[in-house]
């Protein structure tokens, strides 16, 4: 409703309220009849002229809430004509009735009802309404006001709902970069995440130089316009002046870089045509180094417009703000974390100078441990120090936010006391791994002080002296639960999918066979060809449904591996003869060497990550290449029992060294353009590194590019099983005694 309109319904309203209290208070002892009709006609009269003006829904009901009159706003509101609404019900029309009735003995004189209703028309239609109801306008009469309210109920919800948007979107950002602790990572998720909620055509961030110059050092840009990656800025386009306002503080938001109230200098200008730039957003990133000290302004965050001039709203101005103030953080952190390397490095050096002072040594040493606490008690992660008798010798503030248990608690604590009976079951395959000296990465769900779970990372990193003793291990873990939870939704969502695709894809690839053999008539060569390619790609489409079905089922737990002594060489046989037909198709030498060593393991699942491994080294090698499939049993270490490492080597490729860990992921693949031509679906070895885990075995890959690649695999000895089982039941013996 217009401002105008609201102003003459008040207006209207009180001039029924004065005229209604102009009438005698005493009308059946009134001498003049006449002047009492007279002033009736003249209220009729007022009314009338509201129904007239009035853009509002108003109406006249009676004391039993029944219309009397309207006017065609009310009509149009309800649905019906004058003549239809007449005498009809309000009670009709709306969801609940009035709060109290409409008689003149309900109403104390000179005041009115107002408040809101649901309205529905005679088509069903609802609205929200606010409503004023005047008593006893006329004898036995009540004018009532409608004034429909729904549009602004849902600009209201629609605001609301772009708030919480908006607040939702910078805890997504916020929340990825405090999980990160690298410095690079952190600056290129904001200018990614910022360009994808401000939809700008460039974001940036800029480092200022010690020498007064600067550079981009991250940014997210748009194809259709030229990158600043890397770009030395001039000291002319960002003058001293400048720096000292933005170390300031000072924000600067130009709609159009060309308006001259936007104060640019001409050589700025300049600068910012060259690439296309038509309007910017310049937040800075500030240090407070110390109390002391005055601020210092390390870089800017910046978004560029290209395709038009564009207006900066408040929340834009305010989200890159928050950002700039993170960053800012996560510069402190990062230069904590590098700080804590040279101070660890810096006592190391220190402790073995001072190894014949034995009370200066531990005295610096204490130094150093509230160093080390001070610095990693800033960071959101937990960080610790287990000995070689898995009881913690360090651990930071996160442990006493996260678990409820401060530092001095955990401090000599076993890590089964810590962390419960189930949790350290889980993880303790890993801790024996590292305090036999190998570095190890796995994930682990924590229940929390609150009684909520956490998905986290954990790497434990060796502490080995000089004599190659290893003395116990840092523990590093970070919170991944946001990306364990899309992870599970894609993983859903894919399961879905697949299983939906799964009946028409075997008709389609059936229909295909049958039209192969010629049966339903016979085709020319470019129509064999076309089929060929046709029934090719269905069979790697349904592969490829079949390997996210497997996979999906591994990861939910409903494959239980059904373990039992099985015979290595056996193993091998088989995988070599199902793979043998590849081999001759593709021109391949399959050698291989096996063994007769008793294995605990489930045969079909071992053949599956096999085969899996050999079909990989085929097809990635050239013709007349070789490929072994070997087996040995490997002394672990005084900590580890002995296992069985099975190994598939090939003379491909190759796959570079920063994607050893990478290829074993969902749909990842060294070159997907030449893994598209030969058929690969991403899946195999994710499948095959799920089959191994369940075996409580570990798989990974070498590779030297251009010579070639080994994917290996451990496997518990019946041996090993055997002494695991003997310890258990000694165990429980002598517990029961």
């Amino acid at each position: 409703m217009s401002k105008h309109s609201s102003k003459q319904r008040f207006f209207l309203c009180e001039t029924l309220r004065e005229r209604k209290a102009s009438l005698p208070e005493a009308p059946l002892k009134q001498s003049g009849a006449k002047k009492s009709k007279h002033q009736r006609r003249s209220h009729k009269r007022l009314i009338q002229t509201l129904f007239k003006n009035a853009h509002d829904a108003i109406a006249l009901i009676d004391d039993r809430l029944c219309f009397v009159d309207m006017n065609i706003a009310a009509c149009d509101l309800l649905g019906l004509s004058r003549k239809q609404l007449k005498g009809q019900a309000l009670a009709n029309f709306i969801t609940a009735e009035f709060t109290c009735q409409p008689n003149s003995l309900s109403f104390p004189p000179g005041q009115s009802l107002m408040g809101e209703l649901l309205v529905s028309s005679s088509a069903q239609k609802q609205r929200e309404m606010e409503y004023t109801l005047i008593p006893n306008v006329l004898p036995h009469c009540h004018l009532l006001l409608l004034r429909d309210i729904s549009q602004r109920r849902e600009s209201m919800q629609a605001e609301l709902r772009q708030q919480q948007q908006r607040v939702e979107l910078f805890s997504e950002v916020t929340l990825k970069i405090r999980q990160s602790l690298q410095l690079k990572e952190i600056l290129h998720t904001t200018v990614t995440e910022v360009q994808r909620i401000l939809q700008a055509d460039r974001v940036l961030i800029y480092q200022v130089l010690p020498d007064g110059t600067g550079k981009t050092i991250s940014e997210a840009v748009l194809p259709d316009y030229p990158t600043l990656m890397d770009l030395e800025f001039p000291e002319e386009v960002f003058p001293q002046q400048y720096q000292q306002l933005y170390a300031q503080g000072r924000v600067r938001a130009t709609a159009d870089v060309h308006d001259p109230a936007a104060g640019l200098a001409d050589c700025l200008v300049e600068f910012v045509d060259q690439f296309e730039i038509k309007a910017k957003l310049i937040v800075p990133i500030v240090q407070n180094l110390n109390a002391q000290s005055q601020n210092h302004l390390w870089g800017l965050l910046i978004a560029h417009q290209c395709n038009s001039t564009r207006h900066w709203v408040d929340f834009e101005l305010e989200l890159m703000q928050q950002l700039a103030d993170q960053i800012s953080i996560a510069l402190s952190q990062a230069q904590l974390l590098e700080r804590l390397e040279e101070v660890v490095a810096a006592r190391t050096a220190e402790l073995q100078e001072e190894i014949n002072v034995r009370m200066q040594a531990e005295a610096a040493l204490r130094q150093s441990e509230e160093q080390l606490r001070l610095i990693t008690n800033a960071l959101p992660v937990l960080i610790a120090y287990v000995d070689e008798q898995q009881q913690y010798r360090f651990n930071n503030q996160a442990y006493q936010d996260w678990l409820g248990q401060s530092p001095k608690e955990i401090y000599g604590s076993h890590l089964q006391q810590v962390w419960g009976e189930d949790c350290y079951q889980r993880m303790q395959v890993y801790v024996k791994t590292a305090l036999s000296g190998r570095a190890v990465n796995y994930e682990n769900d924590i229940l929390l002080k609150d009684g909520s779970w956490r998905s986290v990372d954990v790497t434990y990193i060796p502490d080995v002296d000089d004599q190659n003793t290893v003395k116990g291990f840092f523990a590093l873990s970070s919170d991944i639960s946001d990306r364990k939870a899309i992870e599970r939704m894609k993983d859903e969502f894919i399961s879905v999918i697949s299983h939906e695709l799964r009946t028409p894809l075997t008709s389609l690839h059936s229909a295909l066979k049958i039209l192969a053999t010629g049966r339903l008539g016979s085709l020319s060569t470019e129509g064999q060809q076309m089929l060929g390619i046709a029934d090719d790609s269905t069979e790697r489409l349904v592969r490829l449904v079949n390997n996210v079905l497997d996979l999906q089922r591994i990861e939910s737990g409903k494959v239980i591996m059904e373990c039992q002594a099985c015979n290595a060489a056996n193993l091998m046989i088989q995988a070599a003869e199902a793979m043998q037909a590849m081999a001759q198709q593709h021109e391949i030498t399959l050698v291989k060497q096996p063994q007769d060593i008793s294995v605990w393991a489930d045969a079909d699942y071992i053949l599956q990550a096999l085969t899996n491994l050999i079909s990989n080294a085929i097809k990635f090698s050239s013709p007349g290449g070789t490929v072994w499939l070997t087996v040995e049993q490997e002394q672990g270490s005084q900590n580890l029992p002995k296992e069985l490492v099975f190994r598939v080597r090939d003379e491909g490729q190759g796959i570079p060294a920063d994607q050893l860990e990478r290829i074993f992921e969902k749909f990842q693949q060294v070159d997907s353009s030449d893994s598209r031509k030969k058929g690969g679906t991403g899946l195999g070895l994710t499948i095959c590194r799920k089959i191994i885990e369940q075996h409580n075995g570990r798989i990974w890959a070498e590779s030297t590019p251009g010579c070639g690649s080994t994917f290996a695999f451990t496997l518990p000895t019946l041996e090993c099983v055997n002494i695991s089982w003997r310890v258990s039941y000694e165990y429980e013996a002598d517990f029961n005694y």
